[in-house]
């Protein structure tokens, strides 16, 4: 191997530690999870769920206990950053690479991956990769594969190759552009054959191969080789002129682009889901406003994307919007008037790609609605099936502006034509992976924004919606509590599941921020659960007009206020919607020291009954649940209500759990679960035909039954 081309790294980050590495000496498979993490650490050398590493092993056969070599490498799915043993394939060597003997050629290309499965060393191990030739076929103990921006940039330009054997001086080989596979595999074994001392292999338009022969000096080379094209990019920014072309629009301030973005997203999202509900993410990252704004975005985004990984997720091209950075949004009718004729056009364009680009056996054409679209002046936003997936989409886009970026610099930046693309898109074996992905849960691709969420009910129902698919907003009125809930949430769900902001229901300033959050968040809301709430029992004549209008502002302007407020997204979203009201049995039974409550509760069931019978034609149904004499995790519960209700009833607090599961007719007592599984029901789709109801989770009170 050719010795060091940087002794500092700038552009990438060494994260190697020696104490780490010694710990795991003697286990090589180890050390390839070690640094295959590493690796994946820092999105500048690849992108989550790309890439793939690898390395060779001496074991004993488990069929005749002689040596033989394994090779471990990522197996199908999964990603680097957080790769464990498990997420490996194993395979014998010398059977792999007998498979060469059967190879019919490159018109038969998938036909090598079933045959991967005869190579299994470990039956327990991961499903191999297309990818997993390209590391068998070569020579070397370890192995890189990664996407770097910096590289794909070289990859992509037009005059790669000549830029990589002067910028490496031979030392790093090039292999033009090929579809992954058992062929790619035999061309870069040839190359290597052909030049035995190169320290590394550049795909066209592809990516980045390195090796050594153990993983540090794998690790090291990779970041020398990827140290040195972010160097040699940065060298030539700005020599052939302004990046891409300079500036055609000047970016609105910060708050501005957030507050035009959560216009935007709802009628996007109503857009977009035209076929399947999609969840949306936004970004105004620096590096997508220098593209956006740019001269050049007119010429650049039409072209698509170069490497595989990031046409997999961003599709063919984006949709570039039509519209200014101050453009007057208000008047969303005549908003989605304008957008339409620009929707139509870009499924158009998708359908014809598909039937000119279409093969006999090409699976059915997909969703023909944009991932990527762009809002020059603002950002952009991605559309798909989950946050997690829309978010990714967008960091794949980030790369390939970082790639036509670099391209640019230093020549200019070539595209996959659109028939490889479409081989790539609808490759069988790509829709094989999709098929064997889990079918969706009940609520996915449904945004939820249960109000006083931090805790008790309002949290069962927020943990109810997420386990079943769901996006979830917390809010609440209480900063330490609603903290809580986050970690919480973060810990169980992960942070594309859900996100928060402080909210008191008496607030309108507070309401629209958080409608505003869930709009940028993910596109917009579907679900409104209205659970915020208080109570004060008092007699009749305790009651004061604070008890009063505070008992009302909380649960009856309250409810309406953010009712209005979700119902205004959902219209613009134009896909129907679910409000569901947290109500009580108090509604409907009258009971002693409870006038102010009670009578509330009466006003939030009715005001239901009201909503439902306007916002039908909407689509959106509003449907109430009536608990009663839920204690678990409430605040309610905590302070003065609880001694209210046991003065009331003549018992003891401790003793109000079994005195209210002894008068229901089921004797139980209620739990907040109990309600989330009753919210849940509503909004599962077994209920799309119903609304104006009241389900009642109280055990069974006769006096409280509707009817």
């Amino acid at each position: 191997m050719s010795t060091s081309i940087v002794t500092q790294f700038k552009h990438v980050s060494y994260l190697w530690d020696e104490k780490k590495a010694a710990s795991l000496q003697g286990d090589e498979v180890g050390l390839l999870i070690y640094r295959s993490n590493l690796l994946g650490t820092d999105l500048r050398l690849t992108n989550y769920g790309g890439g793939n590493t690898s390395c060779k092993v001496i074991s004993k056969d488990p069929l005749n206990g002689k040596e033989v070599e394994v090779m471990w490498v990522k197996g199908s799915g999964g990603d680097l950053g957080t790769l464990k043993k498990s997420g490996l394939a194993a395979l014998y060597v010398d059977r792999l690479r007998g498979l060469q003997n059967i190879y019919r050629g490159i018109e038969f290309e998938d036909e090598m991956v079933a045959l991967f499965n005869h190579c299994i060393y470990d039956f327990n191990s991961k499903a191999p990769s297309i990818d997993t030739p390209l590391h068998g076929f070569l020579p070397y103990k370890h192995i890189d594969h990664l996407h770097p921006d910096a590289a794909i940039a070289i990859a992509a330009a037009k005059d790669g190759k000549r830029i990589t054997q002067e910028l490496f001086g031979g030392s790093v080989g090039w292999v033009e552009w090929q579809r992954p596979g058992f062929d790619l595999g035999l061309k870069m074994r040839e190359c290597i054959e052909q030049n035995p001392e190169v320290r590394g292999i550049m795909l066209g338009s592809h990516g980045l191969f390195t090796w050594g022969n153990t993983a540090y000096e794998s690790y090291i080379n990779t970041l020398e080789v990827v140290e040195r094209c972010a160097a040699f990019l940065e060298e030539n920014y700005g020599k052939r002129g302004k990046v891409f072309g300079g500036a055609k629009l000047n970016s609105p301030a910060k708050e501005n682009r957030a507050q035009q973005a959560a216009s935007l997203a709802p009628l996007l999202r109503g857009f977009c889901s035209s076929e399947t509900r999609m969840i949306g993410h936004f970004t105004d990252d620096d590096r997508v406003l220098e593209f956006i704004n740019s001269k050049d975005l007119e010429r650049l985004a039409p072209m698509g994307t170069s490497c595989p990984d990031h046409f997999l997720r961003t599709k063919i091209r984006p949709l570039v919007l039509d519209l200014k950075p101050d453009e007057d949004l208000t008047d969303s009718e005549k908003v989605k008037e304008k957008l339409r004729p620009a929707f139509s056009a870009y499924r158009e364009m998708y359908k014809m790609y598909y039937n000119t680009c279409k093969h006999q056996d090409s699976p059915p054409i997909r969703d023909a609605n944009p991932v990527v679209i762009v809002y020059p002046g603002i950002g952009i936003f991605t559309f798909a099936k989950d946050k997690q997936t829309a978010r990714v989409a967008s960091e794949f886009y980030i790369n390939a502006i970082n790639v036509m970026k670099g391209a640019e610099a230093i020549s200019s930046y070539t595209s996959l034509s659109q028939q490889e693309a479409f081989n790539i898109e609808y490759w069988l074996l790509e829709e094989a992976k999709l098929q064997r992905m889990p079918k969706p849960k009940a609520l996915s691709g449904r945004i939820a924004l249960v109000t006083g969420s931090a805790g008790g009910i309002g949290k069962a129902i927020a943990k109810k919606f997420a386990d079943e698919g769901a996006c979830v907003i917390l809010s609440d009125n209480d900063p330490q509590r609603l903290k809580e809930a986050e970690s919480e949430f973060s810990r169980q769900y992960g942070n594309d599941v859900f996100t928060s902001a402080i909210m008191d229901v008496t607030n309108g300033d507070q309401i629209s921020t958080t409608v505003r959050t869930s709009s940028i968040a993910f596109g917009g809301v579907d679900i409104i659960v209205n659970n915020a709430g208080l109570s004060i029992s008092k007699p009749l004549e305790e009651h004061t007009e604070k008890d009063w209008d505070l008992l009302y502002d909380v649960l009856v302007k309250g409810q309406f206020f953010v009712t209005q407020a979700c119902v205004d997204i959902m219209r613009k979203q134009a896909m129907g919607g679910d409000v569901i009201n947290i109500v009580s049995k108090n509604a409907l039974v009258s009971g002693p020291n409870n006038a102010g409550y009670g009578s509330a509760k009466a006003a939030q069931l009715h005001l239901s009954r009201l909503n439902a019978a306007e916002l039908g034609k909407d689509k959106i149904r509003v449907n109430a649940v009536n608990p009663d004499a839920v204690i678990a995790d409430s605040k309610i519960w905590a302070g003065a209500w609880a001694e209210g209700r046991a003065k009331a009833y003549g018992v003891k607090v401790e003793e109000l759990p079994a005195f209210y599961a002894k008068r229901t007719l089921l004797n139980e007592i209620i739990l907040p679960e109990d309600i989330a599984n009753a919210c849940y029901v509503i909004v599962s789709g077994l209920m799309n035909k119903s609304t104006g109801n009241v389900l009642n989770v109280d055990g069974g009170v006769a006096a409280g039954f509707v009817r």
